[in-house]
């Protein structure tokens, strides 16, 4: 009799690649994840009968199918609807000073003429050069900003349970970051909410990239019972019951209201459904315009030195991105490379080989003095959570059964 095949996180059990990028169908699309378990399935990236991934295609459709012209007019008469003339801001703009978040809000600015106030969630732990690049944003990019700073030992907590239970450092950072321009729209009356790229970009559902409005269904979270919303993969009801934290602890993680949000018509937009958004061409154009730095050596885990440069826990996120997925960092970047045509699939199986993995040393013992715990139990956190499917030992040693090729 076969063994059955056991896959944490309702992944497939067989494993694809995408025949054009080095993606595979284990990576998950990008949701609102306040109930993931070790359990519980989460979509994932889809690739069809051809051996193309939803991420592949929509670059196909950008190439040759989407007319950009027309796209822009349409952004022109979006931002005519909403410019002020009273010198109040006119678009929230949220980011931390990275590629992305710098050319959204200079162009914005500078190009069509709008008044943004920029918002950051900043990083658990700033990286040199993630600080200085936010500096950079705000000063030599000229914007005014808005930081909200979460209470730290509640962050920090989070942050910790957020590892010990889903193996997932960067949770509580994603939903402060993915809720607090919307909120921060309310507060400052402001309508207009742009982000840079969708998340469709990279693989969640090609559909999402046809829609000019990012959905905000997902805000209304804060009016279920609180037993049935998580956070570091633990009930919000227990997180007060046995951590001792409040509804205030929590409330910066949660989303806005939806009927408030409706009712003062908030309008959530991404740039990169305007604008043809291509990562590589954002460095240059942050360079030129806010100043931006890469890192001065190659970034821990893959190849490049521009991308998510201001956050120390980054590397080790990815790291158990590879742990959980079997996909590391240089897979995410070498993908892109491949879509927006500066590398070939040749050379990028090459640099996954190489550095899909690579333990993020540089800054580890600083992140584990922050969540509070040890090498050897982050380590033994490791093990549990590779899951069967991907993983087996081999002369004490752990390998992936499942390398692109």
């Amino acid at each position: 009799m076969d063994k059955k095949i056991v896959a944490y996180y309702g992944l497939p059990t067989k494993v694809k690649f995408c025949k054009r990028c080095v993606m595979s169908n284990q990576r998950p699309c990008s949701v609102p994840e306040f109930t993931h378990t070790i359990d519980q399935k989460k979509p994932t990236l889809f690739i069809d009968e051809e051996g193309i991934c939803d991420a592949c295609r929509y670059v196909e459709m950008k190439d040759r199918a989407i007319d950009w012209k027309q796209r822009e007019e349409e952004l022109i008469q979006l931002l005519e609807k909403y410019r002020r003339k009273d010198g109040y801001y006119d678009v929230i703009v949220p980011g931390s000073g990275g590629k992305d978040s710098s050319k959204a809000a200079h162009m914005l600015k500078y190009k069509y003429g709008m008044h943004p106030l920029t918002v950051t969630w900043p990083p658990h732990l700033y990286t040199e050069v993630g600080w200085k690049n936010f500096r950079n944003w705000i000063d030599i990019g000229g914007f005014d900003n808005v930081t909200f700073n979460p209470n730290g030992k509640t962050h920090r907590l989070l942050t910790r349970l957020s590892v010990e239970n889903l193996f997932h450092p960067f949770q509580p950072f994603i939903f402060g970051q993915k809720n607090l321009a919307p909120k921060l729209a309310l507060n400052f009356k402001v309508q207009l909410v742009f982000y840079g790229e969708n998340e469709a970009e990279y693989g969640n559902p090609i559909a999402e990239n046809f829609i000019p409005n990012r959905n905000i269904g997902y805000y209304s979270f804060n009016k279920r019972n609180l037993s049935t919303i998580y956070l570091g993969g633990v009930s919000v009801d227990k997180l007060i019951d046995k951590y001792r934290l409040t509804l205030n602890d929590l409330k910066p993680y949660m989303p806005a209201d939806l009927k408030e949000l409706r009712e003062a018509q908030i309008d959530v937009r991404y740039l990169g459904y305007y604008l043809k958004w291509t990562p590589h061409e954002n460095y240059y154009y942050a360079v030129e315009h806010t100043g931006f730095e890469a890192n001065p050596q190659r970034t821990e885990g893959t190849f490049s030195k521009y991308n998510s440069l201001d956050d120390k826990i980054d590397g080790l996120h990815y790291w158990t991105t590879y742990i959980k997925f079997g996909l590391g960092r240089a897979s995410y970047e070498a993908s892109q490379e491949i879509r927006n045509h500066h590398i070939t699939r040749k050379e990028a199986v090459a640099l996954v080989h190489r550095f899909d993995g690579e333990f993020p040393k540089k800054y580890f013992n600083e992140i584990l003095k922050y969540v509070s715990l040890t090498e050897e139990k982050f380590l033994e956190l490791a093990d549990k959570f590779r899951s069967p499917h991907l993983w087996e030992k081999s002369n004490g040693e752990w390998r992936l059964k499942h390398k692109v090729s």
